[in-house]
Order: structure tokens, then sequence, then C-alpha cells
């Protein structure tokens, strides 16, 4: 089995995980209620999914 041959830097680790980031989520405005939701899911606001009810959502 391979092994370094000298101690790899705390800098060379730190450039590795460079691109560990946690990202927002990627929200879409629905076209019915123009509420924020994720795209290619139903609705938590109004329970559309594609112009079709999916899920009864009880009003406050």
């Amino acid at each position: 089995m391979p092994v370094p041959k000298k101690r790899s830097s705390k800098t060379r680790g730190k450039k590795r995980r460079t691109h560990w980031k946690i990202k927002p989520p990627h929200l879409v405005e629905c076209p019915r209620c123009h509420g924020y939701m994720l795209p290619h899911h139903v609705c938590p606001h109004c329970g559309y999914y594609k112009g079709k009810q999916v899920i009864v959502v009880e009003g406050e």
C-alpha cells in the first residue's frame, strides 16, 4: 500500500477543501400563488404541481 513520504501541510489540505461549501437552496416562484418553492416539487403554500392540485393545504 503506498504511503506518503512526507507529511502534507495544513495549507495543502485546506486548498483541497475549498469547494466544500454549503450552497443556499435554489428557490423558484410558484406560478399560481407566487410563493417560493423548490423546483420540481409541490408548492407548500397552495399544494399545486404542474397546474394540478396534488395536496390539500389547510388555511390558517
